[in-house]
């Protein structure tokens, strides 16, 4: 290779490897939350309220990151910077206990003013959603109903919340297959276990001898999400009312409420 070849070379490594740094260091560095955002997660997320100091600071270092990384977009709504927390605090929660992760097959997550139909379209006939993970010319992206979004973290009593429905399917979509069975969270040995534990709630539930919501007996994925909603809102009536549904769920999510 002659010399202006060798050079051109050099000069094309170096500024590869000077912007591989800048965007190492732009990740790493993420403004932290302020003040006031801090205290809208302590009056609005019940979920960090129960956190110790220490935990408290690691569960806002993952908001900022979130928020850095991750679009969110009002359509034909205005989000507040509370909205942004909600949104944020949706995600966090179910990775808790797995520091470090990060949602890979999510864009941005769309608010709709109001419940939506199966085309994402707020102002059809027929419009019973409040929340979906998006398909299609939609991929990687979360559409959520900003009202169902607020109700679900001003009323933990009720033991739904749509944020973290939906970002549980996130989860179990990241093996490729929403199917109730995450291979991202839950080890190998508590794969058979888990299987079994499930079939059996679901049964409950179709008996109507289970205070799980009913839509949890739609399919395996449905019943991931609708227990992990109970679980995350309502951790100390899910054990008393679930203890050996409650244990395996601390396993998948490493995390003891």
């Amino acid at each position: 290779m002659d010399s202006p070849a060798l050079l051109l070379t050099t000069l094309l490594l170096a500024f590869l490897a000077l912007m591989a740094w800048y965007w190492f260091i732009r990740r790493r560095q993420v403004r932290p939350l302020t003040v006031e955002q801090r205290s809208l997660l302590e009056e609005e997320v019940a979920f960090y309220r129960r956190l110790s100091k220490t935990d408290k600071k690691r569960f806002e270092q993952s908001i900022a990151q979130f928020l850095e990384e991750i679009t969110i977009t009002g359509v034909e709504t205005e989000v507040t910077q509370a909205d942004r927390l909600l949104v944020a605090a949706s995600a966090v929660i179910p990775l808790f206990g797995f520091p470090g992760w990060r949602y890979r097959n999510l864009n941005e997550v769309l608010l709709y003013p109001n419940t939506f139909d199966e085309d994402y379209q707020v102002k059809a006939a027929q419009r019973d959603i409040i929340g979906m993970v998006g398909s299609g010319a939609m991929n990687r992206m979360m559409i959520l109903s900003l009202p169902a979004l607020r109700d679900s973290f001003a009323h933990p009593e009720r033991r739904q919340n749509v944020g973290i429905h939906e970002f549980i399917h996130l989860l179990d979509k990241a093996d490729g297959a929403t199917d109730g069975m995450p291979e991202v969270l839950i080890p190998q040995e508590y794969v058979m276990p888990w299987l079994k534990l499930m079939h059996h709630e679901i049964a409950e539930i179709r008996e109507e001898d289970s205070d799980i919501n009913p839509y949890g007996a739609t399919n395996e994925a449905e019943f991931l999400s609708v227990v992990a909603e109970y679980f995350f809102s309502q951790p100390e009536k899910f054990e008393h009312n679930h203890p050996e549904l409650y244990a395996m769920m601390s396993r998948i999510f490493r995390q003891e409420l």
